[in-house]
């Protein structure tokens, strides 16, 4: 009884010495890396000028919010002094409805649209990733009231995804 009771140990043993030596290769080569402030490419960046191109009021301030919180979340000092700068356009904003219901519609989606760029001290710009669209959708069937705060939600989830990848394109610049 002992005897297959150490065996079933040096097998299992050994199943996980296998999997381990499996999935240590792909967890490592998967690209994903732990950021920290002291791996970011700069400490200290402004945030510039955000312009709203769109018919929606207030778009320019509620993404200027949402960076700033992303950036500062990320280890970011946000200075008006610095030499690094963000700035840019929101192109397109869009409230869609999706679905409808005895002829009402009853699901949507915001759609925001932006171009950013980084400006370095010695002038030089890149574009950051962030030309997609930021699609988010939510479901109301409710009074207009209701759909109006729902859209006002779900527009600040998807700034808050623009302001995401906006980080992302500083911290993993090529």
């Amino acid at each position: 009884m002992k005897a297959k009771s150490y065996k079933l140990k040096v097998i299992n043993g050994f199943c996980f010495l296998l999997l381990a030596a499996c999935f240590l290769p792909l967890i490592a080569g998967c690209g994903y890396t732990i950021q920290g402030k002291d791996t970011l490419p700069f400490e200290y960046v402004k945030i510039g000028r955000i312009e709203n191109k769109t018919y929606e009021p207030k778009l320019e301030d509620r993404l200027y919010k949402a960076l700033t919180d992303e950036l500062m979340k990320n280890g970011f000092v946000i200075s008006r002094s610095a030499g690094h700068v963000i700035s840019g356009v929101i192109n397109e904003f869009h409230l869609r409805p999706l679905s409808e219901k005895d002829g009402y519609a009853v699901e949507y989606e915001v759609i925001v649209k932006g171009r950013f760029i980084l400006t370095a001290p010695d002038g030089k710009t890149k574009e950051l990733r962030n030309s997609g669209a930021f699609i988010v959708s939510f479901y109301n069937a409710g009074n207009i009231q209701s759909i109006v705060a729902s859209k006002e939600t779900a527009t600040d989830t998807a700034l808050k995804n623009l302001a995401s990848e906006i980080r992302a394109g500083i911290i993993y610049q090529k």
